[in-house]
């Protein structure tokens, strides 16, 4: 869907954008952390990845709903075809990994038997899935594989918005802020 009067994003989807964005950011410095915390405060921190994870996923098919019922502005026509190609594809391995990884992580947790508490507030249980260790250990090891992965898309996501905003002059970052001219 695309409106080709609109070069910016609604501000439903910039407001999804910036808030999973900076939810990622925080959950992978949190995890970061846990690698080189004491076995206490590994435990939470890893707590407050997972209930992160969870609220990623919700807000995640949030935006898929939101992006399937409100247009997308077209990329500019300044756009080489590769350029274009690559835009799609990265956007397309953000949304399987905003809802692989949180996922995943319920799924190893699930396996080894564990429910996620949303901060105090109320327990996501695991999924009906039997204890399995092995395959819980196998599913973290793919979900951290994935994080790292997750981190290469968003430098290149970056790099790319970079480039079309101040190398390009097309208003790439403009186009998913609520100022300037895209």
């Amino acid at each position: 869907m695309t409106d080709t009067g609109r070069s910016k994003y609604s501000t439903g989807a910039m407001v999804f954008h910036w808030l999973i964005a900076v939810l990622v950011i925080v959950n992978w410095r949190i995890v970061e952390a846990a690698e080189h915390a004491s076995e206490v405060d590994e435990a939470a921190l890893l707590g407050n990845h997972k209930a992160i994870g969870i609220a990623i996923l919700a807000l995640t098919i949030a935006r898929l709903a939101w992006r399937l019922s409100h247009k997308v502005p077209p990329l500019p026509d300044t756009m080489a075809k590769w350029e274009r190609v690559l835009s799609r594809t990265v956007h397309a391995m953000f949304y399987v990994m905003l809802v692989g990884l949180p996922l995943g992580g319920w799924l190893a947790g699930s396996f080894a038997g564990k429910d996620i508490s949303f901060f105090g507030a109320f327990a996501v249980p695991a999924l009906p899935v039997g204890q399995n260790l092995d395959m819980a250990k196998t599913i973290i090891g793919f979900h951290k594989t994935g994080g790292e992965i997750m981190i290469y898309l968003i430098g290149l996501h970056i790099l790319g918005a970079l480039k079309h905003t101040f190398y390009d002059k097309s208003g790439g970052l403009a186009r998913m802020l609520p100022w300037g001219k895209a």
